[in-house]
């Protein structure tokens, strides 16, 4: 599940500036002074950005969860991608493995830097607990990802080998807690401003908006709605009421953003989605998901493009605009932003029976994207509408659209319609088979695999 704690310091780009050590460093020596700490910390965003789940691209969740769901076509003749475009994932798919065995490694880092930190003698107070808040703060949103797609799952806290390969699967419940109880740790200990340019690395807010989502889907209403209250009433953000500057990497409703890896490179979301020519290669946007924008929606002409042929046309996502090297990078992956703390709060508030509340944050969506006001008057239309805003706003972003289905009860009333191949058990993804093999506490498998 992991591997020994040893980081190579020679790949963590410019997240911030450090300049790295050039040999191998293990665990005590990386916590003696404050520079090879940050590089640590820095490593994991790298990692994080180019490999597992966060990557942009076709092996990380945008891609493989939209097709997974209904926001995507499938053009490869790829067989695993068809087999995950179809639902018919097996245990053996290098896409579970990847997705399992990088976030753990992932997991494993953000572990060795907490206990590092604890040990560390060299490093001032302030500083240690800003990293050891950045650590918590990856840690839960690993896990975050890692229970909505596989469900009971071990929750790692500790880098110890013996202990963490006879982990075993923790109830999603108690998941939940230990993320809620990572957050505000991490919200008490990391800074109110960025401390680095362009917000790639998580200050307070960045905790309490993942927080709010957190409590969203474990169904703690009034929890959700103060946490995103707390994001929304920071003067650091800005509204940005222009769809075409939303992607770009001085926006002002980015909460938090991982930086591409070489400078004048922009996202790996771009190479994944963009093309110029077709029938496509890739992926296309579904026809479920350009059906699902009202007319009108400035969200369809602002981030979606359409290639046209003689007797065909195709369309890809567009809101990153950029899929090569640019001189100077205009673009990075936005991983947490505003508009998603107006939806949380909006049908948290709706929830709880706040209906103007509610909707007055849908409405503030909903005009950005030149739509009027909604007609929904009740709870229940309003929630519906919340869900729907949620669809066109946060489509190809992290599997948004497969999670929100999940947490309502609604994939089996979509999916099946829209699905050939889909089944209830699809709802998870199967545990990796050599995880099984090589810990038998992990077992058993997950159903319908």
């Amino acid at each position: 599940m992991v591997c020994c704690f040893t980081f190579i310091l020679l790949n963590c780009d410019n997240f911030v500036d450090v300049e790295l050590p050039s040999s191998q460093l293990t665990g005590v020596k990386v916590f003696e002074n404050i520079k090879t700490a940050e590089a640590a910390m820095v490593d994991i965003y790298s990692k994080m950005r180019d490999t597992g789940m966060f990557c942009g691209l076709s092996s990380g969740l945008s891609v493989n969860m939209g097709l997974y769901a209904d926001e995507l076509t499938n053009y490869t003749t790829a067989v695993e991608t068809g087999a995950i475009y179809a639902n018919d994932m097996l245990p053996t798919a290098g896409a579970t493995s990847t997705f399992w065995n990088d976030s753990y490694h992932q997991i494993y880092c953000s572990n060795a830097v907490i206990e590092g930190l604890e040990k560390s003698m060299g490093i001032p107070e302030k500083e240690s607990g800003r990293l050891t808040g950045e650590a918590l703060f990856t840690r839960a949103l690993i896990h975050f990802y890692l229970v909505n797609i596989f469900g009971d799952i071990p929750y790692i806290t500790v880098t110890d080998y013996e202990k963490n390969k006879r982990a075993e699967r923790t109830a999603s419940e108690i998941v939940y807690t230990n993320i809620i109880k990572d957050l505000v740790k991490a919200v008490s200990l990391l800074p109110a401003d960025y401390i680095s340019a362009d917000r790639v690395r998580p200050n307070k807010a960045a905790a309490q908006a993942l927080l709010s989502r957190v409590y969203l889907y474990h169904g703690d209403w009034a929890e959700a709605s103060n946490a995103a209250s707390a994001v929304l009433n920071n003067p650091l953000y800005v509204w940005e009421s222009n769809l075409d500057l939303v992607f770009l990497k001085g926006s002002p409703s980015t909460i938090w953003q991982l930086m591409p890896r070489r400078t004048g490179n922009n996202t790996d979301e771009g190479i994944s989605f963009i093309f110029n020519s077709g029938p496509p290669a890739t992926r296309t946007l579904s026809t479920q998901l350009l059906n699902a924008f009202e007319i009108g929606d400035l969200r369809k002409t602002k981030w979606t493009r359409t290639i046209s042929s003689a007797s065909s046309s195709w369309t890809h996502a567009y809101k990153y605009k950029k899929n090569s090297n640019t001189g100077n990078s205009v673009e990075y992956s936005i991983v947490l932003r505003t508009a998603e703390q107006y939806l949380i709060r909006s049908e948290a508030r709706s929830r709880q029976g706040d209906l103007i509340g509610a909707k007055e944050d849908l409405n503030k969506i909903r005009n950005t994207a030149g739509l009027g006001d909604t007609p929904a008057t009740d709870k229940e239309a309003i929630i519906k509408a919340v869900l729907n805003e949620r669809r066109v706003e946060f489509f190809t972003e992290y599997g948004h659209r497969f999670f929100d289905l999940k947490r309502t009860g609604n994939l089996d009333a979509v999916l099946a319609v829209s699905k050939s191949g889909w089944n209830s058990t699809d709802s998870l993804w199967p545990i990796p088979e050599k995880e099984l093999l090589s810990n038998p506490f992990l077992k058993p498998q997950n159903p319908g695999y």
